[in-house]
């Protein structure tokens, strides 16, 4: 807190210019009558970052409890639903391909720099030596930030700077343009407006550049994907969600679908396929009973005293199997249907969660990974109108298999027809995640020449956490899984 104020009190010229919300959220410019800084208005604006910032961290503070009766959540809770709602009123629901207001983006990552400042003063403890005065040389222990932090913010302050760049980028076009209320649309999102496009459709060269800018926004979507999973894969299951559970995994599944999974021939397809995943509410309970029938097993596994209720009389491989076909059924879920809310499993991890730490990995790239979804359905939008203009019939095909939920999420075009259509259009000016982030592959393979299919699930190399990897090291091994070539 102390080092967010210092900022905001460095001298008037190394102070930049922009707009900023005052307390009572009115608008007010840093910049004079004759468009030169103020000295009383750059004061009021420093006035005003200082008691906006206090209100804020008196919040985190009282864990959200104004009587100040100490009855609010954590403080890991607090800073995930700061993020969180700094982000659902900065975004909201990005309902066309523009670049954000002005003062809107300065109020974005002012408030999020302040945030994020909380991770700066998480460290760990590292050995350095040290050589003394009379030419000793000793080991001692000093304080870093802790590694998972160090490694993961800067990668998502980055992938934030790019999908803001990604919409800065559309200030200038002119071959579309947008009608209200959704007319025309064919699809339940009748809020959204309609892209409309020439007659003929967009010309070549914009075709090309909105492919590539949807391809910039794949691998931002991609990436914060990864980070976000592993995060919560790494929280410790409450115990309240544990008690909750039934206490064998046919409870939890149903007759159907525990045979499926036990099968000896097991075909995660074919077992979709026979259950109705028709709406946004059908998927979420099929996910839910799914991830408790993995922490069911997972339980028996490892209950040692065989009178406990969770052993159980089935062998200690079957039971890794049963539980390995299951991950691997959330695997494809999660890549299929990003848009869908957050599990009861995840939920109840994110309230209970006590690592600050985490908490603020896991929102920060939630929110990512909600933006860049938001933005590649819109750019979707926005080609599949171009698709019409240049062949009608392609008017009956839906795009979406859900619809939006909220504000914070939307939903995403069928996997398998965005690879055919990547691996059969020619982008050679698409930006990857490799150009701007600077991940390496190994053996000097490029990330384009990579089979999309399998490395669109693997993590990326910079991925640091505390822990060991859970499932996510598992997808690349799912040659059956039909991810998206691009989430809450």
């Amino acid at each position: 807190m102390v080092r967010a104020m210092e900022e905001d009190d460095q001298p008037m010229e190394q102070q930049k210019n922009g707009w900023a919300f005052t307390r009572s959220d009115n608008l007010k410019s840093p910049m004079g009558s004759d468009g030169t800084a103020s000295p009383s208005n750059m004061k009021d604006r420093q006035h005003s970052d200082m008691e906006l910032m206090k209100e804020k961290f008196a919040k985190l503070l009282l864990g959200e409890d104004m009587s100040g009766g100490g009855k609010g959540v954590s403080s890991a809770l607090a800073l995930s639903n700061a993020i969180t709602n700094l982000a659902a009123s900065a975004f909201g629901e990005q309902k066309k391909l523009e670049p954000m207001a002005p003062e809107t983006k300065a109020r974005w990552r002012k408030e999020i720099d302040w945030l994020l400042s909380v991770t700066d003063h998480i460290v760990e403890f590292v050995a350095s030596k040290q050589r003394s005065k009379d030419g000793t040389q000793m080991e001692i222990m000093v304080t870093k930030q802790r590694t998972d932090l160090q490694m993961n913010i800067p990668a998502l302050r980055k992938l934030d700077a790019v999908l803001l760049d990604c919409l800065d980028n559309f200030k200038d076009q002119n071959e579309f343009y947008y009608v209200k209320n959704g007319d025309g649309r064919t699809d339940d999102k009748w809020w959204i407006p309609t892209p409309k496009v020439p007659p003929n459709g967009l010309s070549e060269t914009t075709r090309k550049w909105l492919q590539s800018q949807k391809d910039s926004v794949n691998q931002v979507l991609k990436a914060a994907m990864a980070i976000n999973a592993q995060v919560l894969s790494e929280m410790e299951i409450p115990e309240n969600y544990i008690e909750s559970l039934p206490k064998n995994g046919r409870s939890s599944l149903g007759d159907s679908i525990y045979k499926s999974i036990t099968d000896e021939y097991f075909d995660p397809d074919n077992l979709l396929s026979t259950v109705d995943l028709s709406s946004e509410h059908k998927i979420l309970d099929f996910k839910n009973k799914i991830e408790a029938s993995v922490i069911i097993w997972k339980r028996k596994m490892n209950a040692k005293d065989s009178k406990s209720s969770w052993s159980s009389a089935i062998s200690l491989e079957k039971r890794e199997l049963f539980e390995d076909r299951a991950v691997t059924i959330l695997l494809i879920l999660k890549h299929r249907f990003p848009g869908i809310p957050q599990s009861s499993l995840d939920i109840s991890k994110i309230q209970c969660n006590g690592d600050v730490g985490q908490a603020i990995l896991e929102s920060y790239s939630r929110i990512i990974e909600s933006l860049a979804f938001t933005v590649l359905s819109r750019i979707e939008d926005v080609l599949q109108a171009d698709s019409l203009a240049q062949n009608p019939s392609n008017g009956e095909q839906k795009r979406y298999p859900l619809k939006d939920p909220s504000p914070i999420t939307t939903n995403f075009p069928n996997p398998k027809e965005e690879l055919e259509k990547k691996n059969s259009d020619e982008t050679p000016t698409s930006m990857t995640l490799l150009d701007f982030m600077g991940w390496n592959l190994d053996q000097g393979e490029t990330y384009a020449n990579k089979d999309v299919d399998s490395k669109v699930l693997s993590k990326p190399s910079n991925i640091v956490t505390n822990k060991k990897i859970s499932y996510i090291e598992k997808l690349e091994n799912l040659g059956g899984a039909r991810s998206p070539t691009a989430r809450h």
